[in-house]
């Protein structure tokens, strides 16, 4: 069924700049005016043809190709059609205001997937996954974004559905019941396939964690006493020379930020200024922002100078580290430890390297990944977003709630109820126009 929109949207589908090959992109229930205006014929359905794009007088704007799909098998579900002309950015642009002129009017951020889900051609996870393949920033998340815009994630999503679906009818069904007619083989059947469903929606939510790690990355946060080596670190780590390195204590005084990949993973390493007492207000105004940073990281690289004695002020950095961050203790300069060994005062995993030799960097690499909760997985990844965890772990908390609940009937088929509704948010089943407006909000125009 196609949306009530039925107006005709246009826009550039191709990146700014210039290129050799720039598309126009129109959509709409009725184009074949437009259509004819501008090629002086209509294509035949999804055959390419070689025209002039005229304009209002018959002469050549631009030649190119035509490509027409009629409704519904095209991207958004209507009326398409592409104009794939030269790439410059005057010509599209002369080129788009012929069919503006025409009585389209311009696409919005999104408006075309938009369109496609609204007209059952993707579901919402899968449209999400669109703009998660433009915006990947490695062959790993590209490859997580096609898998879940073919629908793996979307597949895996409605099996559970359709589970939770068999287990409310039967719950419902018992509930028609006085309890001495309830047989024990139902009540036996609920609870294996309640503990099914609880199983199958743990292992979905920790594949989901993986993915959002591939479309999201962490934020890491290097800290440490000043000339322990963490701007040397983020160098290293980085493979270019991006911070200052000095052995004038508090050189740093602003937080560094870069982006690194490792095995596809990107990790944005954030060197922070050294903390120690001082006196000078920029020093202490760097060592504030340390403290800001610190609260949105997701991980904590503490490091170490290997050169010197772990002093109390190593310790009380690490004291003061709030306690549900995940964090490393890394030993650095271990170049300058002559005797080999060094007694580490402070438990916890501790990875030895050189930031000057790059000695251990592989190991720290190799650790980053295990603390950040990355896993190789023999299977594929499924791109996933922060809503989509949201609404796994909503699903997974109201399961919890049924199992508390198994001897009060009502209760319990209402947490199911509840778990299916948090479900049913990912792929669309049950969405609001502002979610909506919200993710198809932050898509490029054109797409």
């Amino acid at each position: 069924m196609l949306s009530p929109s039925v107006d005709t949207i246009a826009a550039v589908a191709t990146a700014q700049g210039r290129g050799g090959v720039g598309v126009i992109r129109i959509s709409g229930s009725d184009i074949e005016g437009l259509t004819i205006a501008i090629l002086g014929t209509c294509p035949a359905p999804r055959h390419a043809k070689h025209c002039n794009f005229l304009d209002s007088n018959g002469d050549t704007l631009d030649q190119g190709v035509a490509l027409y799909f009629p409704a519904p098998y095209s991207y958004t579900g209507e009326n398409v059609l592409e104009l794939q002309g030269h790439g410059g950015p005057a010509v599209l642009q002369v080129l788009l205001q012929r069919c503006l002129g025409l009585g389209a009017r311009l696409a919005q951020p999104g408006e075309f997937t938009r369109r496609a889900f609204l007209n059952g051609k993707l579901d919402l996870a899968q449209a999400e996954s669109v703009a998660d393949l433009i915006e990947a920033n490695s062959t790993e998340a590209a490859r997580s974004a096609v898998r879940s815009l073919s629908g793996e994630f979307s597949h895996t999503i409605n099996i559970l559905v359709n589970e939770l679906v068999y287990l409310r009818t039967l719950v419902e069904a018992m509930l028609d019941f006085p309890e001495e007619e309830i047989e024990a083989d139902d009540i036996g059947r609920r609870d294996v396939l309640l503990n099914n469903l609880k199983a199958s929606l743990k292992r979905t939510l920790d594949a989901a964690k993986q993915g959002s790690l591939l479309r999201e990355g962490a934020h890491v946060a290097i800290v440490g006493q000043p000339n322990v080596g963490k701007s040397s670190l983020l160098n290293k780590l980085a493979g270019e020379d991006l911070a200052l390195v000095s052995s004038i204590p508090g050189t740093t005084r602003d937080v560094i930020r870069q982006a690194i990949q490792i095995r596809g993973v990107t990790l944005h390493i954030m060197d922070t200024a050294g903390l120690r007492a001082s006196e000078d207000e920029v020093e202490r105004m760097g060592i504030a922002l340390t403290h800001q940073t610190l609260r949105r990281a997701d991980m904590v690289l503490l490091l170490f100078d290997g050169s010197q004695p772990i002093d109390e002020f190593d310790q009380a950095i690490f004291k003061d580290l709030p306690k549900e961050m995940p964090r490393l203790m890394i030993l650095n300069k271990i170049d300058l430890i002559s005797n080999g060994s060094f007694k580490f005062p402070i438990e916890g995993d501790l990875v030895k390297v050189s930031a000057k030799t790059g000695e251990g960097l592989e190991m720290l690499r190799d650790k980053l990944l295990e603390v950040i909760g990355w896993r190789e997985q023999e299977s594929g990844i499924f791109m996933a977003r922060e809503r989509h965890l949201q609404a796994l772990t909503t699903a997974q908390h109201h399961l919890l709630n049924a199992s508390a609940n198994l001897n009060q009937a009502e209760l319990f088929a209402e947490e199911l109820r509840l778990a299916q509704r948090a479900l049913n948010e990912i792929t669309g089943e049950f969405t609001s126009d502002d979610l909506l407006g919200e993710i198809f909000g932050n898509f490029c125009i054109g797409k």
